[in-house]
């Protein structure tokens, strides 16, 4: 872009600016009334993206009403079974990844329930899996059939969900215990310990003790460790003898990538198991085996604050306060009906909290990044994207360079692609002791990548996906009403005046004399709301 380009000129200052938005307040809200603002706001927490049709139902049904009615929406069509309807399972298919990107991009971009989508990508950040980290056949299968699961646990239980994932071929394949075996005493081999590891430190307590506000328990002013490399090599006996379901047959199609793993007895370490505090006594079979740590580890008090505090930060805001995450952290220890781990009642109570919805004096700590991919999302559910195909051709967006530097299920690590705990060096967020997640995955190549990303994505669409702008064409010869309606459905109203009147000099810097002028209008001043920090930051 030509520096001379007004265009040009503002994107130039816009990437400067983001870094120091995430410390201040903003926006406004009333008790009973859910304006404009309001709802776009909600549902930048709430879903895959905002536009005027999804405003006008929160509008109508209040908060806690289109919630219902999002988790009463039924699935829409599964990954895997749409990988199979594109002939994905032919056998051409079977050591390479295709189709997967697409099956994904399919139901984040356009399936109607928008919040199980967004719980079930949140899911995926917290339990990861990595495809590229798949290496038997059928990667797109596995990934696939992961994705789903959490998609079907996104509004059940906890417990469920933990042992879905743990029997799940691509986390079996993932951490590395699928085919893992007892000890043998005459090697003195031992039991793999990555999945006993992992699945403490980050599916369910963590590494410190905590109280139920997600702070650390202090003993004379130390934190104290959640398990002990003891507890790792007792846990790690429960995970032998699993190995894919082949149900009588062969790896030739993708079916024993969506079966839960089975059970090898001659496998399986019989011996006692001791991990905190449990003991599981020798001559349990490994499916009870199973079912007991899961039940310890699902039980134990630090999984609530622990899993509930990433969720907030996942949806809502990067430094939940202590008492935001009590609150949340006593739902999901009891729903008040009893229930415990009721990830239904976990969201709704992240979602109505008073810190999510209170706009009029948040704290300078509130808000959060919003991750690469959520912005592209956002794009096309505020413009209700299409792929005319059916094939949703995004692909892979995990270049930083060129695309967004991130992508669905494409984390390299089992720490995802950001901590939780991360706090950006040498930074004001840093000397104020902020975590900012989703700023370790931000440096210059990744701002520059994002912005020509969705330059061309807006201008062009990608592959055959094509976001919709006659809504907005009627507004385009009046560069502060075109820009007004596309700050509200996507940056919530948050934009300043100041930089709302920059853009509009930009855009009426540009020719409206033809239906292609106008055209160049829109996408320009689409381009700097999504670009402008006060969208990129989310408050």
């Amino acid at each position: 872009m030509s520096s001379s380009n007004p265009l040009a000129q503002w994107l130039a200052t816009a990437k400067d600016k983001t870094l120091t938005l995430i410390g201040s307040g903003t926006g406004s809200s009333t008790a009973t009334n859910i304006s404009d603002a309001d709802a776009s706001r909600f549902l930048a927490q709430a879903s895959m993206g905002a536009n005027r049709g999804e405003m006008a139902r929160v509008q109508s049904l209040g908060y806690a009403g289109w919630i219902d009615a999002q988790t009463a929406l039924p699935q829409t069509q599964s990954r895997w079974d749409w990988l199979v309807a594109k002939g994905f399972n032919a056998t051409n298919y079977r050591n390479n990844e295709n189709g997967f990107d697409a099956a994904n991009w399919c139901k984040l971009l356009s399936a109607p329930d928008t919040l199980r989508q967004r719980i079930a990508l949140a899911l995926s950040e917290i339990l990861v899996v990595g495809i590229d980290g798949l290496s038997g056949g059928w990667r797109a299968f596995a990934a696939a059939h992961y994705l789903d699961i959490l998609e079907n646990n996104a509004f059940g239980n906890y417990r469920k969900l933990l042992e879905d994932v743990t029997l799940s071929p691509a986390m079996g394949e993932w951490l590395t215990y699928k085919g893992n075996v007892k000890a043998n005493p005459a090697s003195g081999a031992l039991p793999d310990e990555n999945y006993a590891r992992e699945i403490m430190q980050l599916f369910t307590i963590g590494l410190v003790q905590l109280n139920l506000d997600g702070t650390p328990k202090l003993v004379g002013g130390a934190q104290q460790y959640a398990y002990r490399q003891t507890d790792v090599m007792g846990l790690a006996r429960v995970w032998t003898g699993w190995d894919w379901d082949f149900a009588g047959g062969t790896a030739a199609t993708p079916d024993f990538q969506g079966r839960p793993m089975r059970q090898i007895s001659a496998r399986c370490e019989t011996g006692q198991k001791v991990f905190l505090g449990t003991t599981i006594p020798a001559g349990t079979d490994g499916k009870t085996s199973m079912k007991i740590a899961l039940d310890a580890l699902f039980n134990h008090p630090n999984v609530a604050p622990f899993i509930t505090r990433q969720l907030i930060q996942r949806l809502v805001t990067s430094n939940p306060s202590p008492a935001y995450v009590a609150r949340v952290a006593s739902i999901f220890n009891n729903d008040g009906k009893g229930i415990r781990g009721n990830l239904q009642a976990v969201v709704k109570a992240i979602l109505l909290d008073y810190e999510a919805r209170n706009t009029v004096n948040n704290a300078s700590s509130f808000g959060k990044l919003r991750e690469p991919m959520l912005r592209f999302a956002n794009w096309a559910r505020a413009y209700n994207a299409i792929s005319v195909s059916g094939g949703w051709a995004v692909g892979n967006t995990s270049d930083p360079g060129t695309r967004l530097g991130q992508s669905p299920l494409r984390s390299p690590t089992v720490f995802n692609f950001f901590r939780p705990g991360y706090v950006p060096p040498n930074t004001a967020m840093g000397s104020a002791g902020l975590m900012a997640p989703e700023f370790q995955i931000t440096n210059a190549s990744s701002v520059v990548g994002y912005v020509n990303f969705m330059q061309r994505v807006v201008s062009n669409g990608i592959g055959d996906v094509r976001g919709d702008y006659s809504a907005l064409l009627p507004l385009a010869r009046n560069a502060q009403a075109l820009l007004n309606e596309i700050n509200l459905v996507l940056a919530a109203g948050q934009i300043t005046a100041a930089n709302l009147a920059a853009m509009a000099g930009a855009v009426n810097g540009m020719s409206a004399n033809s239906d292609a002028a106008l055209n160049r209008r829109v996408q320009a001043a689409l381009l700097m709301v999504l670009a402008s920090p006060e969208y990129i930051v989310q408050k």
